[in-house]
């Protein structure tokens, strides 16, 4: 779904919230909804922050009877720690939360929803299924498919690539799991995969040492457009650029307006809005404020941009 449809869902959904529950929202009791969600550390992230604090403000306006708790956490650790703070502190009724890590945040979590809150778990999931009353992704397994369906159509039997995965996460391993089985019976080669962190510094260091090792390489799939700024940057300081092309994926504004100039070296790349964690808390409020069901999975598809149609994902006055 585009960033565009995304934001009109959501409105949607807003509206929707505001005449179903504005009749008992001014008579209904506080309810306190936790958000945590990992430091602004990268474009994307950056982008959800902003989205998160956006919508916070507009669901606070619009709901007078909701009172949001935000804590924002650079690693696992903290966030388990926030998270009980608002459970012991704040009494929170319920948590939105994407995990910075899926198996330390699980069992967190797991005992929110015991107390009897409702959860919803935004983009990466948990280590163990069915916890969560509601959650809310992109199409990860789209996502990888999608990339690698690409690259299998546009590479020769016998190409060698390199991968670059994010934090370890179910949400990454169904991304990986799905671009490996895109490349099935393909004979692309994939020389190497290893963690880059959804963070263009390790993403630097882990392309430096692939170059270093494989002096054949025809394109890399970075997986996350910080990733690929991070390659890019590797790639040129080894003055290896004509040697292989880039898809990483999210639409970052920047990588999208190269996409639309032509770079060859920056084929395509693929959606994962950020905008996603507006529609996880616009969901939530609506579960306390009106008689919608909100439960269950909501998925956002994963679209490949091309230069054909990049304008369609370009917004110059986003954050990412």
């Amino acid at each position: 779904m585009k960033r565009r449809s995304l934001m009109k869902a959501a409105a949607l959904a807003a509206t929707f919230g505001m005449t179903a529950g504005a009749v008992f929202a001014q008579e209904a009791e506080k309810k306190v909804i936790g958000v945590s969600i990992p430091s602004a550390t990268h474009g994307f992230m950056g982008g959800l922050n902003w989205h998160a604090q956006d919508t916070i403000k507009r669901m606070g306006e619009a709901y007078p009877n909701i009172e949001f708790v935000l804590s924002t956490a650079p690693d696992a650790a903290k966030q388990v720690s926030d998270i009980e703070d608002m459970m012991a502190t704040r009494n929170i009724d319920g948590l939105v939360v994407l995990p910075f890590e899926s198996e330390p945040l699980t069992a967190p979590v797991a005992a929110v929803r015991e107390a009897g809150k409702f959860v919803t778990v935004v983009d990466r999931g948990l280590s163990q299924e069915g916890i969560e009353n509601l959650y809310v992704a992109g199409d990860n397994t789209a996502f990888g498919r999608v990339a690698g369906q690409y690259f299998r159509e546009h590479l020769e039997p016998g190409s060698k690539i390199v991968v670059l995965r994010g934090i370890p996460t179910t949400l990454d391993n169904e991304r990986v799991d799905a671009f490996q089985k895109a490349l099935e019976g393909s004979e692309v080669e994939i020389l190497d995969m290893q963690h880059g962190n959804w963070n263009r510094d390790d993403a630097f260091t882990v392309m430096q040492d692939y170059l270093s090792k494989y002096p054949e390489i025809d394109a890399v799939w970075a997986a996350d457009d910080d990733m690929a700024v991070g390659v890019l940057e590797a790639i040129s300081a080894a003055n290896r650029q004509d040697e292989m092309w880039v898809v990483g994926g999210a639409g970052m504004k920047e990588i999208v307006k190269r996409i639309m100039d032509g770079d060859k070296q920056l084929p395509v790349n693929v959606t994962y809005p950020p905008a996603l964690i507006s529609s996880a808390i616009e969901m939530t409020v609506l579960n306390f404020m009106s008689n919608a069901p909100m439960t269950g999975r909501f998925i956002i598809g994963s679209q490949l941009i091309t230069p054909e149609n990049a304008q369609q994902f370009y917004y110059p006055e986003s954050p990412f």
